[in-house]
């Protein structure tokens, strides 16, 4: 629906308009061009059938000045509009909303969140001026160092400390904290890490949005370590797999990221609480106080037990340099391979653990030999449009360690697999290629801007022809 000033502009062929002369309008109520605005708010709510009182009460919420001129002005648009359509009145409980961002911080203090550590950069800043504002709430440290090199060397600080601690950045912040990514590898300090994608290189187009970071994640900092990657979708995604996030973590010892972007941190969601599934119960590996403590005892799935600083007559020693189980450093061959081994073998009880743990999300369709893949914050606009088309809709959640097995289940009958993506490269068809399932064709948008419906539908329809 277009409402639009009738003296200034004529109506869209093939839109439904309401034309009004909005100047005109103004001017008889001596009103400022400023109110051209709630004009049309008066004349949206008639033309929608939202009874004009429902305005009045949102109106004098928003505005702090100018309120009855506002309101005249409204009515005037009301009295002068037409009804066009009727919005059926919807029964269903009140729902909170929340950004994704929200979202993500909520999750974060469920997963036990003691410390959040961040320098502003967008699209990730909003997490830190909300928990700034919970800090008191829920007994959280909040606190904003020099810099992201700064940001997550704290973090690790208060891991050792055994403070659950949370960091967040953009793609430049955490360009500088790979060399600390790779400490908490090495070092097996838990850390959480929220990256809100931005695209690049470099300053690239800082307010917008992309995915154009997972491969930077998969394979950021030195060496090879395990490490727990996740995108959520929504806001009831965002909360449960930051809160799964901090556990996975912490159970395993290891960095987790959050990949998220602005289009996914910045929208606002009703939340439903409902909808979300229980949160397992995962708690770290202690120690049981027998000594000698060995920070780096070698154990079979490879987590050693943890202890933290202050502890009377022990040593808790944690080392960037490759070291033995007392966490002193070694280059003995046999036990750098040994230690090595031991931190690897952690991907394997992960991988198994996370199978109990419902990773792609598939939406069915009459269509069952075409799917659209997608990742975080196109599910929206990809269910919409799998729902429209009547094609499969499939979105992997966790993207390291990839859950091959339920998205093998998940490509079932599929013929034709469409990638749909906020990149000019195709990251998540490269990634699942690695396990041998290739992408038949690529919808990919890269000019900061979401998918419009409209404008994803009409390139599903082109592929699939």
């Amino acid at each position: 629906m277009c409402i639009y000033d009738s003296e200034q502009t004529e109506a869209i062929s093939g839109v439904c308009c309401l034309g009004l002369p909005l100047s005109k309008f103004l001017k008889e109520e001596n009103a400022p061009e400023i109110m051209r605005n709630t004009c049309m708010l008066g004349a949206l709510a008639k033309a929608i059938g939202i009874d004009f009182s429902i305005l009045e009460d949102v109106l004098k919420k928003e505005f702090t000045k100018g309120i009855e001129l506002n309101l005249k002005v409204a009515q005037r648009g009301f009295r002068e509009a037409k009804e066009l359509t009727k919005i059926d009145s919807f029964k269903q409980e009140s729902l909170p909303l929340l950004t994704g961002n929200q979202a993500i911080a909520l999750g974060l203090i469920k997963g036990g969140l003691n410390t959040y550590v961040s320098y502003p950069m967008t699209p990730s800043s909003p997490i830190l001026h909300y928990l700034a504002g919970l800090a008191d709430d829920f007994g959280l440290g909040v606190i904003h160092p020099e810099s992201e090199i700064g940001v997550i060397l704290m973090a690790l600080g208060y891991a050792y400390s055994g403070k659950r601690a949370a960091v967040g950045t953009s793609g430049g912040g955490f360009c500088l904290m790979t060399e600390g990514l790779s400490l908490s590898g090495m070092a097996e300090l838990p850390i959480v890490i929220v990256l809100g994608q931005r695209p690049g290189p470099s300053t690239g187009l800082p307010t917008y949005s992309s995915q154009t970071d997972l491969h930077f994640a998969l394979n950021a900092g030195q060496g090879e370590f395990v490490r727990f990657i996740v995108a959520p979708g929504d806001a009831e995604e965002a909360y449960y797999w930051s809160a799964i996030s901090m556990n996975m973590s912490w159970k395993y010892q290891i960095p987790g990221i959050i990949l998220s972007d602005k289009d996914m941190g910045e929208s606002v969601f009703n939340f439903d609480t409902k909808t979300i599934d229980q949160l397992p119960e995962e708690k770290p590996y202690m120690w049981d106080r027998k000594s000698p403590y060995k920070r780096y005892s070698v154990t079979e799935n490879g987590v050693s037990p943890l202890a933290f600083a202050p502890l009377k007559n022990e040593i808790i020693k944690v080392n960037s340099y490759e070291h033995d189980e007392f966490g002193i450093t070694t280059e003995e061959p046999g036990e750098t391979t040994r230690m090595q081994e031991k931190r690897l073998r952690k991907e394997k009880f992960l991988r198994e653990n996370l199978e109990e743990i419902k990773a792609v999300n598939v939406y069915e369709g009459q269509t069952k030999d075409i799917a659209l893949l997608c990742w975080g914050s196109n599910k929206g606009v990809c269910v919409e449009i799998g729902k429209k088309l009547g094609v499969k809709v499939i979105q992997p959640i966790i993207l390291n360690p990839f859950p091959i097995k339920q998205f093998q289940q998940a490509l079932s009958g599929v013929k034709k697999l469409i990638s749909v993506e906020s990149n000019a490269t195709g990251q998540l068809a490269r990634l699942v290629n690695n396990y041998g399932i290739s992408v038949d064709e690529k919808v990919l948008k890269y000019d900061g801007r979401p998918f419009s419906i409209e404008r994803l539908e009409e390139k599903v329809k082109e592929v699939i022809a």
